[in-house]
């Protein structure tokens, strides 16, 4: 996958100074090995790191940047790396980076992982120097393939420059770096489902607390982040704070630039390195190039499957998480998707429930049994065959499922698009209502002890 452009993205020239994920790619989308890495200026942020920084310094850096979590959760990335224990007798940590990049319609962490390996390995370099982790591992999803060679590679590369192992830097740290393929369970992007994976247990989401920064991969301390959330960290070391905080547009509460999308029956369906605080009408319209020939956009998501459906009036909102948030979703993986006028919206949404009811890991009860159910409901109507009631039922599962209720966040996200959809699309629903055809009620509840 290779970055493409559009309109004006064509008069925007990558830099250092405006693009410190995307400047070092190479015009023909080959990956950059680490001799070309080096002559841009790569692991210069590390070597800084480590000559001129000490531990907590590097965290307080990344803590003022405002950097935060670019998997779709947006925790502060300082925050978090302050979790980890302060103990020194505590000679076992691990950095986990979750590769494991599932989310449908998003594919942003593949392009940096085949593309510049070494900048995802020098962001986890300095975090493992930070949290004072002595192995590390790439959880990488396991139809990543390219990714996995081309990681596996740069891995080797910096091992014989010294960049990993024992002594880096002669600075007396030492660190191991390994490459983990997963099975391809959608689950694994939830951090201690990840962890019970990479242990060889069955992936399912953990009980918090304790939190992984407390007990983790074998019971020790751990910190997980995500692909592009480490690939920021070099140049936040590089070239300060202020810097990078004025990257972002101005109303943007989220600092630095994001890897941003559209994929769909648009023009020109690409990925690109923006200033958070861009406008979603530009991403579509400037970078994507609006629709194709015929088609209508009837419909968008900002971030991945698992955020909400918004109208084309929401297109004037700021792709940040604030400025998505104030039009009723969220923000993301910040890879947005774009529903044309000949969809139905019964048919995507049963597609759509279809792979989270298969991927829950069937641990809770709200999800293991609710998303077969929505699923069963969205079928009837998807062939005319639905009842009175049904419409209701699902908007009860979407409560249901919803925020708090559930073990982990794969069923709130699973039902946010489903409660979109009907709420801006529900004649659609309507139309597939048999007249007359009433669903039966419920059964009479069993009382426990009765």
């Amino acid at each position: 996958m290779t970055l493409t452009s559009f309109g004006p993205a064509n008069r925007i020239k990558r830099s250092a100074e405006t693009h410190p994920l995307t400047w070092r790619l190479r015009d023909d989308g080959e990956a950059v090995w680490l001799d070309e890495y080096q002559a841009k200026n790569g692991y210069a942020a590390a070597r800084k790191a480590f000559a001129e920084m000490d531990q907590d310094g590097i965290v307080q850096t990344v803590k003022d940047a405002g950097l935060k979590g670019r998997g779709g959760a947006g925790f502060p990335t300082g925050v978090k790396w302050g979790l980890m224990p302060k103990d020194e007798s505590i000679n076992i940590r691990y950095l986990l980076c979750n590769a494991d990049e599932m989310e449908p319609n998003t594919w942003k962490d593949r392009m940096l992982m085949e593309q510049l390996p070494h900048l995802l390995i020098e962001g986890m370099l300095i975090s493992a120097r930070a949290l004072k982790t002595y192995r590390g591992y790439i959880f990488l999803r396991g139809e990543y393939t390219t990714a996995a060679k081309h990681l596996n590679r740069a891995v080797e590369e910096a091992k014989a420059a010294g960049l990993l192992g024992k002594n880096i830097l002669g600075s007396g740290f030492d660190f191991e770096l390994f490459v983990h393929t997963g099975a391809g369970r959608y689950i694994c992007g939830e951090e201690t489902a990840l962890i019970n994976s990479l242990e060889g247990r069955r992936a399912n989401p953990r009980s918090k607390p304790p939190f992984p920064a407390a007990v983790g991969v074998w019971g020790k301390p751990t910190c997980v982040n995500n692909v592009e959330t480490l690939c920021n960290v070099p140049a936040i070391i590089a070239d300060g704070v202020d810097w990078y905080k004025s990257l972002a547009r101005d109303g943007s509460e989220d600092m630095g630039t994001k890897l941003m999308g559209f994929s769909g029956k648009v023009k020109n369906p690409g990925l690109w390195e923006l200033p958070f605080g861009v406008t979603a009408r530009e991403l579509f319209e400037d970078y994507a190039g609006g629709m194709r020939d015929g088609y209508k956009l009837k419909a968008w998501q900002p971030g991945g499957a698992g955020t909400g459906f918004l109208l084309p009036e929401h297109l004037d909102a700021q792709m940040y998480a604030g400025g998505i948030a104030k039009v009723g979703t969220r923000m993301g993986t910040g890879l947005a998707m774009a529903v044309d006028d000949s969809i139905n919206m019964v048919s995507l949404l049963r597609n759509m429930e279809e792979f989270f009811a298969r991927e829950s890991c069937g641990f809770c009860t709200p999800c293991r049994d609710g998303l077969p159910w929505s699923v069963k409901l969205l079928r009837a109507i998807e062939n005319g065959q639905g009842r009175e009631g049904d419409i209701e039922t699902l908007l009860g599962l979407v409560g249901f499922l919803g925020p708090g209720k559930t073990f982990c966040a794969h069923a709130p996200g699973a039902v946010e698009p489903l409660g979109s959809a009907i709420k801006y699309f529900r004649p659609e629903f309507e139309a597939g209502i048999a007249p007359g055809n009433v669903a039966p009620p419920l059964a009479k509840p069993i009382v426990v002890g009765a």
